[in-house]
């Protein structure tokens, strides 16, 4: 599975999204994630494992609990793919920093 089929998903985007906050249990992404999508614990732990599978988030035990952290290495093949579109967005990006540069300076010389 490519990366992109395994971001293609919006629940395993969001545990991704959710792990990049930091470590967490299996019960903690579960609680989350069925108050968010309503999803039972059975279709999470799928697609944690999905994540597992695909290198995108590593588990450990502790104790009795799983503990899930966010694995970036699948994200260098996103960040790969993206490089030649970069230049699509990054002048425009550094076309607002120069306005939001220019508004905070415009606003601290008229206090």
């Amino acid at each position: 599975m490519h990366a992109f089929d395994v971001l293609g998903d919006p629940v395993r985007r969001r545990i991704l999204e959710l792990l990049a906050a930091g470590d967490l249990s299996s019960g903690e992404v579960v609680e989350t994630i069925s108050a968010e999508f309503g999803i039972r614990q059975p279709a999470v732990s799928m697609q944690l494992k999905v994540l597992r599978e695909h290198g995108f988030a590593n588990v450990r035990p502790d104790g009795t609990r799983r503990i899930y952290s966010l694995d970036t290495g699948p994200m260098a093949e996103v960040d790969a793919w993206l490089t030649p579109f970069r230049r699509f967005w990054t002048q425009h990006l550094d076309a607002l920093d120069t306005e939001i540069r220019r508004g905070r300076r415009k606003g601290s010389a008229e206090g």
